[in-house]
């Protein structure tokens, strides 16, 4: 068991450590992960790694047009990943290990199989037709606007049966519910009384920011600069146009505030964090709320940035300055939405990057492998899935949704060997897994393990303060964690080039990436190429 850390919510000083259940660990032997495989690795998860909680992507029952987030059916588990007694099993061993338990709630959308959707489509006149967004033909005959599809094409699908159309932010498999409707509120904040009576932790809201458009469906206008609208990443036709009015209406945070309150009817800090694609920081904060909404809005920056110490020195900043005295930020560096971290930053920048996360003031959340530096692996058009992929080239998502790599054998620990796993290993599987990186002193599963260790060890580093330094190289970056008398400096190189830098009161070293590294000398510290190093020290 762990100490309690009782004077902080659990949340603000957890490792979160994000589990994409299809390709996490089989337990049935059909290539895709499930629940009881979770539950299985579990102690992996606490006692080798050293995590404090897990985000599990959906579970729910669902036609898997989007790989569960079209969900058919809120409050059970699709027999693909096991049980409701199988979470309730996962859940109780979880807690048994002090480790908390987040869900994925997916707001905006259904799956189109959905008993709501199928009640709403049959007439105009049914109770639920509401429940959707549905809407006219312009009397031209046109769509009733501009609004794009992020997975390509129009946000609009013509229903031949009632002659009208409905909006889909993403599939046309997934109809986008309508929160104007109290009746909707109702029933999808009951869905979250589902999972909370069970005793799940928190939920990490799937694209938190969608659910409320303009009610007058005005056209979005044309983006100025197209090229410069894939400051996340590209995303084909969908760039072309400044999302104005298809997502992030002021009213969205009626909908928060009213999914808080249904939060804070229970005791035991539950939790909130919503993935928020938005670029304005004053707009992204706004969902703190007055302490009212979400605990926290997800920070992509980092993964929006390129490997620049300035860029990420900015960004950094930036973030500090919005976060509300109420609030707390958090980092992440990937998820299943992105290209892997190692392939992004290139793995010489991996340990790095593991530093930064594990150091920087705040929440951080690891996604599975990348504390294995997994690289994204090259899945070959026969054998893609991702529907984003398919229908907008450049887009798919498969290459970072590969299984975890366990073992260096075939299977890999994750099936049966005689089993083609849903998405195919990387190349380096049989080099790149747990068994063999738990055996080889300085690996990276070593390293994070270890760094894990030093966040857990070093109160400033799980609840400090912060200062970024600025009396440093250009393409070094360097912050002050301080928690009572207790600091630690972190000093990183961004380049491939060694860097001088100088701190006031350099302290013994902690941990580097540079595995030659024994200590520090005096004032002046010489970085090796992409180097990371952590220094502790008292104040005097």
């Amino acid at each position: 068991m762990r100490p309690h850390q009782t004077d902080l919510e659990w949340w603000k000083t957890a490792v979160v450590y994000q589990i994409y259940p299809r390709s996490f660990q089989d337990t049935t032997g059909n290539g895709i992960g499930d629940l009881n495989g979770i539950t299985e690795r579990l102690g992996y998860l606490v006692d080798t790694l050293g995590v404090d909680a897990i985000w599990i992507s959906p579970f729910y029952p669902s036609p898997m047009a989007d790989f569960g987030y079209d969900v058919s059916d809120y409050t059970d588990v699709d027999p693909l990943f096991g049980t409701l007694e199988d979470f309730d099993r996962l859940l109780a061993a979880a807690h048994d290990l002090d480790l908390k338990v987040i869900v994925d709630w997916v707001p905006n959308h259904t799956s189109d199989r959905h008993p709501w959707f199928v009640e709403s489509r049959s007439s105009r006149a049914n109770p639920r037709r509401d429940w959707y967004v549905w809407h006219d033909s312009k009397p031209d005959g046109e769509l009733p606007n501009n609004w794009q599809s992020e997975f390509g094409g129009p946000a609009w699908t013509f229903d031949e049966r009632t002659g009208q159309w409905y909006l889909h932010s993403f599939l046309s498999e997934q109809p986008d519910l309508n929160w104007r409707n109290p009746e909707v509120a109702a029933a999808m904040f009951d869905t979250v009384r589902f999972w909370l009576d069970r005793g799940v932790d928190g939920f990490r809201i799937d694209v938190a920011h969608y659910v409320m458009k303009d009610p007058a469906f005005a056209d979005n206008p044309a983006a100025v600069d197209p090229a410069a609208m894939a400051t996340f990443k590209p995303m084909g036709p969908f760039n072309a146009w400044e999302h104005v009015h298809d997502r992030g209406h002021p009213d969205v945070h009626s909908v928060y505030r009213g999914f808080r309150a249904v939060l804070d009817e229970y005791d035991g800090d539950r939790f909130s964090v919503g993935e928020i694609h938005i670029f304005d920081w004053d707009e992204w904060a706004s969902y703190y709320g007055h302490g009212d909404e979400l605990h926290m809005p997800y920070n992509f920056s980092l993964i929006w940035a390129g490997w620049d110490a300035d860029t990420f020195r900015t960004r950094i900043r930036a973030l500090e300055a919005v976060v509300p005295a109420h609030g707390w930020p958090n980092h992440v560096l990937g998820n299943h939405d992105e290209q892997r971290l190692a392939t992004r930053y290139g793995p010489e920048n991996a340990r790095t990057a593991a530093t930064l996360l594990l150091t920087l003031r705040g929440q951080p959340t690891l996604y599975y492998g990348d504390e294995l530096a997994m690289r994204e692996t090259d899945v070959p058009a026969e054998q893609e899935q991702d529907p984003w992929g398919k229908r907008v080239p450049g887009t798919s998502r498969d290459g970072c949704r590969t299984p975890m790599p366990w073992t260096p054998g075939p299977g890999h620990g994750f099936t049966d060997p005689s089993v083609a796993p849903w998405l195919p290993f990387g190349d380096d599987a049989a080099e790149r897994n747990v068994e063999t990186q738990l055996g080889a002193s300085e690996s990276m599963l070593n390293f994070v393990r270890r760094l894990l260790r030093l966040r857990r060890a070093r109160a400033s580093l799980s609840r400090g303060t912060m200062n970024l330094l600025d009396d440093l190289p250009a393409d070094v970056l360097g912050y002050e964690r301080e928690h009572h008398t207790e600091r630690t400096t972190v000093l990183i190189n961004f380049s491939s080039k060694p860097q001088v830098a100088r701190i006031a009161s350099p302290g013994p070293m902690l941990i580097s990436t540079d595995a030659t590294r024994t200590d520090v000398d005096g004032t002046t510290v010489t970085l090796a190429p992409n180097e990371a190093l952590v220094l502790g020290s008292a104040r005097g």
